[in-house]
């Protein structure tokens, strides 16, 4: 479901949600008052597509509820989830958008029950460019989600089955109960049966850890 925040039965909640956000913190009230005009509240269902690989209309996403996962498509058809993003973060096409380039991923909803708000990137940068503040602070977050996206793919060149699932459930230990096991066995590059058979593995090795 898509509704201008403006018009949301729950706009009030969800503007201080977006008030909230840490990318926004150091905005007045002017600034947070002229973004509330521009976005639109989005609520999905787990796979819900909000943006497709492909896509030429470029979104920003405020994650305020639930769980996205960004995935990218091989000429194949084979699917790996290069990120999930939670409350307090953000999605978004930034580089597609520099390079005047379609959508380089899909961003689809991870849990049964997502809120975002978005706008499109071109509203969202017009916005920026009068906010210096956040902007910088943009793009550095956009600067560690590229960042981390590199070192995980590295990771999973280098890293054994059981390694990855360690490193992830090491460095993300609140997604490790949120996520369908599906969706967390294409993130590390690994069947969801060998995911499976080693979840096992670790949970029978802390039953019988003194």
């Amino acid at each position: 479901m898509k509704c201008l925040l403006l018009n949301h039965p729950q706009r009030n909640s969800i503007r201080l949600q977006l008030q909230r956000h840490p990318l926004l913190a150091g905005l007045d009230e002017e600034a947070h008052e002229e973004l509330s005009r521009l976005v639109t509240v989005q609520e999905g269902h787990r796979g819900e597509v909000l943006l497709e690989q492909g896509e030429r209309e470029l979104c920003h996403f405020f994650v305020l509820d639930g769980l996205l996962k960004r995935i990218v498509a091989s000429a194949e058809g084979r699917e790996m989830a290069l990120r999930f993003t939670g409350a307090g973060d953000i999605e978004s096409c930034y580089e597609a958008w520099q390079q005047r380039a379609c959508a380089a991923y899909s961003i689809v909803c991870a849990t049964h029950s997502t809120r975002v708000v978005s706008l499109p990137m071109g509203a969202w940068c017009d916005f920026l460019a009068r906010q210096p503040r956040v902007q910088q602070a943009f793009q550095e977050r956009v600067v560690q989600i590229g960042a981390a996206i590199v070192e995980h793919a590295v990771a999973l060149l280098l890293l054994d089955a059981p390694s990855r699932v360690h490193r992830f459930s090491g460095r993300h230990p609140e997604l490790v109960d949120q996520l369908p096991q599906k969706d967390l066995a294409a993130h590390l590059n690994l069947s969801a049966e060998t995911l499976c058979r080693l979840a096992r593995r670790r949970a029978k090795a802390a039953v019988y850890c003194p």
